[in-house]
């Protein structure tokens, strides 16, 4: 399949993470198109777009302050709300500034304005690869650096609940070591604190 918006798209992501300061997202969202690949070989280009653009809103200057997830946590319906179509409007905003067909946007904006809770089964497979790229490349950021920040039971929360909102057996079984390490690290740095 040749790809007409992704190379673009990607390195608008690339390049706002980077310009921002956050480079560490990064890998992330690559690894996240890496899962997306796996679990569906034949993904189409707007899930793809989606993949790599679906925290955008984490590298941009519109993101919310850490202040809303000390108080209510990382699975905050408003945050999540606010973290979906923030996301969805940046990336839909790019893809019109480089003509991109209306109903690629449109599709591309439905998979990221529900990549954190899901909804239908193309929602569901983008919220699944979210969750298998964080146990891949964000767990040691979030036990080691986050726990001193948000708290032991708020990163608990978070990591139980990337872990139990993936909704494919087959992802949650390719993920499954990697969490329980991810609790065990957790415990461990939270009991030298």
């Amino acid at each position: 399949m040749k790809l007409k918006y992704y190379p673009q798209v990607e390195k608008f992501v690339i390049d706002t993470f980077t310009k921002n300061g956050d480079e560490g997202g990064i890998p992330h969202l690559l690894k996240t198109v890496e899962f997306i690949k796996l679990l569906k070989t034949d993904a189409d280009e707007a899930m793809l777009i989606a993949a790599i653009a679906h925290d955008i809103e984490r590298g941009s200057k519109s993101k919310q302050p850490s202040e809303i997830i000390k108080k209510q946590g990382f699975k905050d319906e408003n945050h999540l709300k606010y973290h979906q179509e923030e996301g969805a409007r940046i990336t839909a905003k790019f893809l019109k500034n480089i003509n991109a067909d209306k109903d690629m946007v449109e599709r591309v904006v439905m998979l990221i304005s529900k990549h954190e809770v899901g909804g239908n089964t193309d929602q569901n497979l983008l919220k699944d690869a979210d969750s298998m790229s964080f146990f891949e490349t964000n767990v040691e950021h979030f036990v080691s650096k986050k726990v001193h920040e948000y708290g032991y039971e708020k990163v608990k929360e978070k990591l139980d609940w990337m872990f139990n909102r993936i909704t494919q057996d087959r992802a949650k079984e390719l993920v499954r070591e990697k969490y329980e390490e991810a609790i065990h690290q957790l415990e461990m740095n939270s009991s030298k604190s």
